[in-house]
């Protein structure tokens, strides 16, 4: 998906379905994934199904949302200290949306 998708943000959701967190993620990505449908494509990845993308992308934590476009990593610079990812849990929806919207 990342290599082949050229028209559109590719948002990664990183961690473990039994995750709560990731659980609370997933239902926030489900509910905005067809309203952004046009600029989005949301993924699922199982950290432990591609252990490689841990050390790639340096995942520690349980839950970790990136963004990539035209097979580029696109920081988000979110007043963390990280930039690379959004390494905890959105609350809002429209919160989410304003950030893919602004990355694409």
């Amino acid at each position: 998906a990342i290599l082949n998708e050229e028209e559109r943000v590719v948002v990664i959701r990183f961690g473990h379905d039994w995750d709560k967190t990731c659980m609370l993620m997933d239902e926030i990505l489900y509910a905005i994934a067809e309203d952004l449908s046009k600029f989005a494509v949301m993924y699922l990845v199982d950290n432990s199904e591609i252990p490689d993308f841990n050390t790639m992308y340096e995942l520690y934590d349980p839950c970790t949302i990136m963004f990539f476009y035209r097979n580029k990593h696109i920081m988000v610079d979110l007043g963390t200290g990280n930039n690379n990812k959004i390494n905890f849990l959105m609350n809002e929806k429209q919160e989410l949306i304003d950030i893919i919207e602004c990355v694409y």
